[in-house]
């Protein structure tokens, strides 16, 4: 791995999922050029739940080990938990003190070199032709707060093997995974100024306005209604009924 070994649980995954992934998807990948060497901060649009197996397998190939923050509810649930605090992600506690501390930790990881993953929306979209979402400002704080590239990739594919919020797998017919790595997102005139909340916000804007152009050159459209503002969401969550792709 070019950012270091992968912790044995990486590794056990990456060997049991990869040939089918393999097998089951075709790639198109592109922009891998614009990885930065050391650490920085990963930053793609969420769109299905499989979409973190998928990115990871673009990061595995490109030499990443795949680090995520995690809910600590599902770092805490029986199984799945254990799986992923062997795999060395990083928990996220949400609405409390701690969130203070998940933060700290993705800022040391990216200065010591490490990629930590962070999607910006906070959730799976809920646009109804599942554009991105306006986004919160994690992944911008840790990036101006560790001094290190914020690095956009848009993912579009995940979603016909698993529509948002749907549980209809379908992995018949293969599926293509398109994914694109943007240039690092130009933060150079915000680096050592205080971090408000306006100043972040606007960060996260430039962050969404690089996913959204490059998912409308790879779908050839522009989105058709504004940006869902991720704070004005609604709960219980939106359930998607899947359309034909």
């Amino acid at each position: 791995m070019r950012h270091g070994r992968s912790p044995w649980m990486i590794r056990l995954i990456v060997l049991v999922l990869r040939p089918l992934l393999m097998v089951v998807t075709r790639r198109d990948w592109q922009g891998a050029a614009n990885l930065p060497e050391g650490g920085f901060v990963l930053a793609p649009n969420h769109l299905s739940h499989v979409d973190p197996i998928l990115i990871s397998h673009f990061m595995v190939d490109h030499g990443i080990t795949p680090r995520f923050l995690a809910k600590d509810t599902i770092m805490r649930a029986r199984g799945v938990g254990w799986v992923l605090r062997k795999a060395a992600q990083i928990p996220v506690y949400r609405s409390t003190d701690g969130a203070t501390d998940s933060m700290r930790a993705a800022v040391q990881a990216v200065r010591d070199g490490e990629v930590v993953t962070i999607y910006p929306e906070g959730t799976i979209t809920r646009d109804p032709d599942v554009w991105p979402m306006s986004g919160k400002t994690g992944a911008v704080r840790v990036a101006l707060a560790a001094g290190m590239p914020l690095v956009p990739v848009m993912q579009w594919g995940p979603q016909e093997i698993l529509w948002p919020y749907s549980k209809r797998l379908r992995l018949l017919p293969r599926r293509t995974i398109h994914v694109r790595v943007g240039d690092p997102v130009d933060l150079d005139d915000l680096h050592g100024k205080e971090l408000t909340e306006p100043l972040l916000r606007e960060a996260t804007d430039r962050l969404m306005d690089a996913l959204t152009a490059m998912m409308a050159e790879v779908r050839g459209e522009l989105p058709s209604g504004e940006r869902i503002d991720i704070h004005t969401l609604a709960k219980p969550r939106t359930t998607y009924k899947p359309k034909e792709i």
